[in-house]
């Protein structure tokens, strides 16, 4: 490997500026480890009109889409861990919120066009050309299918694409072609083509040097029927390319001893303070002071999720006298079912329909159980954070949930409890272990919550597996 390598992070989603999930987490994170670890790393993002902050004017340059010159102006955001673009267009980006426009698709293929005329404008020339999800695919069919056939500037610039969750893949028309200004020739299941639809995520699949995702099982699971969300074929032909590696988190994010957001600073050394946590949080959320397990749950409240679970076994949950609180944005339905058990529980459940960045660190500080019954978890952060926080994961095994958390029932290094069928009566049974546990066995869960908080979640380990990756890219020979 080059001793310091040039990566360029192209992402929809950057945490702390603009979020809506784990991607975000990601974009903001990886490149800051990497960044640390000596290479030169920049991130560009589109200028979306909530992110804040001082920002500077950098270049402007013209982008055509459909056969329009559109204006991108770039801009650097002042005080960023590591040198950080907004690519700003008013008529795509200059509206309250990230996703959910009918033009969706014009608006990201700007992005994937502006990120790549940004290479030469600004004159970074990266090894690396690191594309997360969806929203950029298309740069690496554009990469190699235009920009590397017509300017030699662009030749040896490497794609690795990164799936942060199959299950979002961007649909749009076939007039996506013309946006892009690629030949028709690459409309064909062979490329971008998906059932008569353009697929921005295929098109990253199809077309990228190298493919990974965010847990070694999800990356085992998406060639299967049952989680290849029609793309397993599509993957299967790419298997020599794909990898898995699991997310970190950031340990200065998520750290109990300097949290901004939790009133009591602790670890393992100090449990009486995460007690302390609990106590304030069932305050702040109508939730009477009892030492009973608090249940929390913080996740998009979608079908993903395995809430439908929580749903139907929530009443022998209830019987097991514990407390539930939940935090999340989501599903109407899922919403209303969880605002209607709450009235049905008014002293014993408190949930919030609500994004919430600061009150989430609260309920992983204060909690005991923590929640993920997922249908399916490409790598999952919830699991790593509660841990972090002295708060037991209970999880489906799938995905990085699966390569994250060990059964403590089974196994006695475990870290959490978990269970494999998607059934409520399987969810239950795993709950009931950690209550028992919690009531029954206070030494031995003394003992998870420290093995717990000594898990090493951070991302020093994942940016080593990214780095040989790179390697691996730089090593091959175009073909």
């Amino acid at each position: 490997m080059k001793k310091s390598l040039k990566i360029l992070f192209i992402s929809a989603e950057v945490a702390p500026y603009a979020k809506t999930g784990g991607l975000a987490d990601v974009a903001g994170s990886l490149p800051q480890k990497l960044k640390e670890m000596g290479h030169e790393v920049r991130v560009a993002l589109p200028g979306y009109q909530l992110i804040g902050g001082e920002q500077s004017y950098i270049a402007d340059f013209p982008v055509e889409i459909g056969g329009q010159q559109r204006t991108c102006i770039v801009r650097q955001l002042a005080n960023a861990d590591c040198i950080t673009y907004t690519l700003n267009n008013y008529h795509f980006f200059n509206r309250r919120y990230i996703y959910c426009y009918d033009d969706d698709g014009a608006r990201f293929a700007f992005l994937c066009k502006a990120s790549l005329e940004l290479i030469k404008a600004i004159d970074f020339k990266p090894d690396i050309l690191h594309l997360n999800d969806w929203h950029v695919g298309p740069a690496a069919m554009l990469l190699k299918v235009l920009y590397q056939e017509k300017d030699p500037y662009y030749k040896g610039i490497k794609t690795l694409f990164t799936i942060h969750n199959l299950e979002y893949q961007g649909h749009f028309g076939k007039e996506t072609m013309e946006l892009l200004g690629l030949p028709h020739r690459f409309f064909t299941p062979e490329g971008a083509e998906f059932y008569g639809m353009f697929n921005f995520l295929k098109s990253g699949v199809v077309f990228s040097d190298k493919i990974n995702t965010v847990s070694k099982t999800y990356a085992e699971e998406i060639l299967t029927q049952e989680h290849g969300e029609s793309l397993e074929g599509v993957l299967l032909n790419r298997v020599k390319d794909l990898s898995g590696i699991i997310n970190g988190i950031g340990y200065d994010t998520f750290n109990p001893m300097t949290d901004p957001h939790i009133p009591h600073h602790f670890n393992e050394k100090t449990l009486s303070n995460k007690a302390k946590n609990k106590q304030k949080l069932q305050d702040e959320l109508g939730l009477p002071r009892k030492d009973v397990p608090l249940v929390t749950v913080v996740h998009r409240l979608v079908s993903q999720k395995g809430l439908n679970l929580v749903f139907e076994a929530f009443d022998d949950m209830m019987a097991l006298d514990t407390q539930f609180a939940l935090l999340g944005l989501g599903d109407p339905y899922l919403e209303d079912a969880f605002l209607a058990l709450m009235k049905k529980y008014p002293d014993r459940v408190s949930v919030k329909i609500e994004f919430n960045e600061e009150l989430s660190h609260r309920m992983y500080a204060g909690g005991d159980i923590f929640l993920m019954p997922s249908v399916f978890e490409p790598c999952g952060l919830g699991q790593m954070i509660s841990l972090r926080y002295g708060t037991i994961p209970i999880v489906r095994e799938t995905g990085g949930l699966k390569d994250t958390i060990v059964d403590a029932s089974v196994h006695e290094d475990g870290n959490g409890f978990s269970f494999s069928e998607i059934t409520s009566a399987a969810f239950f049974k795993a709950f009931k272990r950690a209550v028992d546990m919690y009531r029954n066995e206070p030494g031995s869960w003394l003992e998870l919550v420290k093995r717990g908080m000594r898990n090493d979640f951070s991302w020093e380990h994942s940016a080593k597996e990214y780095l040989s990756l790179y390697d691996e890219l730089l090593l091959q020979t175009d073909e």
